[in-house]
Formats: C-alpha cells, structure tokens, sequence
C-alpha cells in the first residue's frame, strides 16, 4: 500500500487556486506522490513526462486529454521556453485543467528570464520520508511554541532510517544490497541524465569525483578552496560543480547565524546530503539525519505557511559551536546539539542561549530512553525529539 505523504492534501487544497510545482530529489517519490493524489482525489488525467519522445510531442501540441481535470507535467523545466508555454497553457485553460507540474531539479531557480510565472503557482520541496512521516504524525508545530517530546523512542523506525535513508525504495525494503545498488543506480542517472541535460559541464569525470569525496565532508565546514586543491582544478570550476550538484538536490548547504552579540563568523557553510545512507561515518550520518529532518521542516514551514523561516548553525571567533539553529523571520525558535552518545551538556549551548535569548535549547543523542532538563536544556533521545517534528 502506497503511504499517504505529507504533502498530498495539501498540494489537493492548492490545486483548486493556483498550478502546483513540486520539486525534490530524483526518486523521492513525486511520481508516485502525483497518481497517488490522482487516485485519492480525482476521476481521471492526464501525466506527460517531457523525457518521454510521444509525450513531448503531445505537450508542444497541447493535445490535452479532454475527460481529464488534472494534468501532471512531469521534468517540463527540461525545455527551454517551459515557462511560456506553460504560462500559455495555464492562463487559456486553468478553468478546465489543473496543473501539477514536477521536477528533479530546483524548479524554484528558472524564474530568471523570459515569462514571469510569478502569481500563478505554489511551489513544495518534497522531501524523503522522517520519523514523524513514517509513524503518520499528523500534528503540525507552530512557530516559537515548545517541541512536544515524545515517549516512545520508535527504536526499529529510526534504525531504519538511519541505515537505509528517507527515500522510499530502499527506507521500506531494508536489503543492503539493493542499497548499494541503488545508490550506484541514482548516481549514475544524475549524472548521465539530469546534468547532461540541463548543465553544460566539461570536465563529468572530475565533478563526478566531487560526488564522490562530498559524503565525508558532511557536517565539516566546507571549502571551496580545498575541494579545488582535491581535484587539481580552478577554484570557479570547484564552486560551479558544487552548485550544479546542490541545484539537483544531490547535498544541502547551511550557513552560520549572524549576530553582532555572538561575534559569529562569516565563513564557509557546513554540507549535509540529501540522502544520508550514503555517509560512511555514523556520528556524521547521525548529525545528518537530524539536518534532513530539520530541513523538511523549515521548508514547509516557509513553502505552505508563508513563515520565512530558516536553518543555520552557530559558531563565533571563539570557536564556540551549535549544530544547528532554527529561526522564524530571522529570530531565534530553538537551537539543536547532537551527540552520539555523550549525555554532558555541551556548554556552547547555554552561551548561545543566553546571548541569543533562544526560547529553547535541545541536546539529542542516539541513546534511547532520555529526556530530562537541565539548567533550561532539554537532554532528549532522538526518537522522541524527531517524531514531534514533520
């Protein structure tokens, strides 16, 4: 049975205002997401994918189905004049169709140049599957209210999510080594499919290195310049292929917090992966299992709200560090410490707080069975704290 995911009623309540773009990482499940809403919520469709030669000709002729009421535009951005034919489209027949169009890269990002689309959809990020998506969770957190901590530590589902990743193929198979063939699988298409289409690169081999060496750089600072020194190339080479990957949903980036209090540093970024299975090292697939689930939360939060809420982490000249920091139109929520296994409160944690004035503090280890407070910091189990989140 196909779950039912986070984002399907809410792209359904969408649709009857505005087109819908859906954006996510190649095989999260946005195909699947688009039939199973079609199932759940309408009588019939039409779904046109423009890597497929027979639909592309279909779209460029708008042969629309005629008994169809949503049409599903699967990789459209591919082409090159997408949004004026799309714009066309939707303003002559938005009162017969609706439109869900998806993609695998950051649909967000074509909005430069030619006809403006602004006005006419919403856009969602989908993301992989988290612990409270796995367990169904329906409630929703609010900006600057406390977490709602659990009781139970969901031990075999975070287990799984921690060896197998968010992605729905290998997350409910559990088999390592479809695992191992899926990641070369994934990798490969990326590469031969979705960059070769939409980025003129010139040096594939070398930037398929960079993939390569970008896992074991998670939750580090990350340098430009060292990565340029890694693969012998120039430093504007380096810092393009690093786009191109992150435009395609391969990694994530998030940047220090700036505060004049805290004398934060305005350096490099820290790298996380979308899909953390493919991190070797287990206090940093750790630390990146915590970033994804973070991150799937502040994008909704911004991409249904309309809260402009961002992920950051601290880190001052004194060196002083927190993993991570989640803010509401730029003002502290609550700030996150993340620890294997190491039950002492990291002292940075009440600095910052106080600096900042974070209405909530919280150091989550992989241990199950905690959750205790301490001096105003919330020592808490990763199940519980993951499974109050999205």
């Amino acid at each position: 049975m196909i779950k039912n995911r986070y984002l399907n009623e809410i792209i359904v309540e969408d649709l009857a205002d505005k087109m819908v773009f859906v954006g996510g990482p190649r095989q999260v499940g946005k195909t699947t997401l688009s039939t199973d809403i079609v199932s759940r919520h309408f009588k019939s469709y039409g779904y046109f994918n423009w890597d497929n030669r027979h639909d592309r000709k279909k779209i460029m002729a708008s042969e629309w189905p005629g008994d169809a009421e949503l049409l599903i535009l699967d990789e459209i951005h591919k082409y090159k004049k997408w949004k004026t034919l799309l714009k066309g489209e939707y303003d002559k027949l938005k009162h017969t169709y609706k439109f869900l169009v998806t993609g695998s890269s950051r649909l967000d990002i074509y909005r430069r140049g030619g006809d403006s689309l602004q006005g006419r959809y919403h856009y969602f990020r989908l993301h992989p599957f988290t612990l409270a998506e796995i367990l169904e969770k329906k409630d929703r957190l609010q900006p600057f209210s406390e977490i709602v901590i659990g009781h139970d530590d969901h031990a075999a589902e975070l287990e799984g999510l921690m060896r197998f990743g968010g992605f729905p193929e290998p997350l409910f198979k559990q088999n390592t080594r479809f695992l191992r063939r899926w990641h070369n699988e994934k990798n490969e298409q990326l590469f031969r499919e979705d960059i070769l289409d939409m980025a003129l690169i010139r040096d594939l081999s070398n930037m398929k290195l960079l993939s390569d060496l970008l896992p074991n750089k998670v939750g580090s600072l990350l340098s430009i310049n060292a990565i340029r020194e890694d693969l012998e190339v120039s430093h504007r080479a380096a810092a393009s292929w690093v786009d191109v990957l992150e435009s395609f949903h391969y990694h994530f980036r998030i940047y220090p917090f700036a505060g004049r209090t805290i004398r934060s540093i305005k350096k490099e970024p820290k790298l996380y992966l979308w899909d953390w299975s493919e991190v070797d090292d287990e206090s940093a697939r750790f630390e990146n299992l915590i970033a994804s689930h973070l991150l799937k939360l502040v994008h909704f939060l911004h991409d249904y709200e309309g809260w402009k809420a961002g992920l950051y982490f601290l880190r001052n000249v004194d060196k002083k560090e927190v993993d991570f920091l989640v803010t509401v139109n730029e003002k502290p929520w609550f700030a996150v410490e993340v620890k294997r296994a190491d039950r002492t409160i990291a002292t940075p944690l009440y600095y910052f707080k106080e600096k900042l004035k974070i209405p909530y503090i919280y150091q989550v280890i992989s241990l199950p069975g905690i959750d205790t407070l301490k001096n105003g910091v919330r020592l808490v189990s990763a199940g519980r704290f993951l499974s109050a989140l999205l």
